[in-house]
């Protein structure tokens, strides 16, 4: 299994939006862990593209991270999700209100788009085309349809999930491994509803849990910032550990100039968890547009994430952090700008 040859024991974490690139998952890979990209944004030529920019750059093993649409999710989700008019109604709403944040950039709230990935299909035909070595899901489950194709392909499939009974139904769907999300990373909580509050259990009692019924590999994320925390989510039971805010301020990371400056900022003291920039929950600094704007913002992910994407490309355009989604893990502070490879040495066990 990949999982378990890799020599670090570390996964570059897949940081859609623009911080992993091309570059910094084949320097993962390199030091001796292994890199995912993010496909969850692309379309499936930029995602060739970017693929391609991978082989070329190193021989070593890289994985591919896809959002799975809501059509294609064969997770059963709550009944309290948003649905028809009163969905659309609140996502209306949510638009008005960013109005405000909007008229002063010169931008105007984008289009809610109810689709979160049309290129799906081309997607996964893709991974096993290019020979992608694993592939890993986020926001839903695949069918068991589409995990056989990909094994049959000797492509590794694991799935994100938050707690033990996200995990199970994983494992029953066949899945080669799981990535077990904690509360205090950065960006996006990986549950499998979209609409479900994530357990808020520590990861190692997470990683323990899940432990106790497989032993398929397990890969440990969320708010690992330190070695002493990813010694801890090894001795639970995990077989690697994933990082990404730590490789935020890698020189091969893309992150933009605003972000880069707002996580070495002082004023910004804290991180929240916000439905404000997608509609999902994801944890990023605390920010006066996510204090002003959390309590309004439906859970309606993708419509959210497109109303947001005009405000966002401008605020960073100006290279200013007001409206940008500086998403960051409870560690933030221990990031550093330093080699991608020294990352990994940090964290490899």
């Amino acid at each position: 299994m990949l999982l378990r040859s890799l020599d670090a024991g570390v996964v570059g974490a897949p940081m859609a939006g623009g911080p992993t690139t091309p570059e910094l998952v084949a320097a993962v890979g390199e030091a001796g862990g292994l890199g995912l990209l993010a496909g969850g944004y692309l379309t499936a030529p930029q995602l060739a593209a970017a693929i391609a920019e991978v082989w070329d750059a190193s021989p070593r093993p890289f994985g591919v991270n896809l959002f799975v649409p809501a059509q294609a999710n064969a997770y059963a989700v709550s009944p309290g999700e948003l649905t028809g008019a009163d969905r659309s109604d609140a996502v209306a709403a949510y638009r008005a209100v960013l109005m405000e944040d909007a008229e002063p950039l010169g931008v105007q709230p984008g289009e809610a788009r109810p689709g979160d990935d049309d290129d799906w299909e081309r997607k996964l035909d893709l991974v096993v085309r290019e020979r992608v070595p694993l592939v890993s899901f986020t926001f839903g489950l695949p069918s068991r349809a589409v995990l056989g194709e990909l094994r049959r392909a000797g492509i590794e499939t694991v799935a994100t999930v938050t707690d033990a009974d996200e995990a199970a139904a994983a494992l029953s769907a066949g899945v080669d491994g799981l990535c077990v999300q904690g509360p205090d990373g950065g960006g996006h909580r990986g549950t499998l509803d979209p609409v479900k509050e994530p357990s808020g259990a520590d990861l190692v009692d997470l990683v323990a849990a899940v432990r106790s019924r497989t032993e398929l590999p397990i890969v440990a994320a969320g708010g690992i910032s330190t070695a002493e925390r990813a010694a801890q989510v090894r001795a639970a039971g995990a077989d690697a550990v994933q990082v990404g805010t730590a490789l935020l301020l890698t020189p091969e990371a893309g992150t933009g100039l605003a972000y880069r400056r707002a996580l070495a900022d002082p004023a910004y003291e804290r991180t929240a968890v916000t439905r404000a920039y997608s509609g999902r929950l994801a944890r990023g600094l605390e920010t006066d547009f996510l204090r002003r704007r959390d309590a309004a913002a439906p859970a309606a992910y993708p419509e959210v994430h497109h109303l947001t994407v005009p405000l966002r490309r401008a605020s960073a355009r100006s290279e200013r952090p007001d409206l940008l989604a500086l998403w960051a893990g409870t560690g933030w502070r221990s990031a550093r700008a330093v080699p991608a490879a020294t990352v990994v040495a940090d964290f490899a066990r």
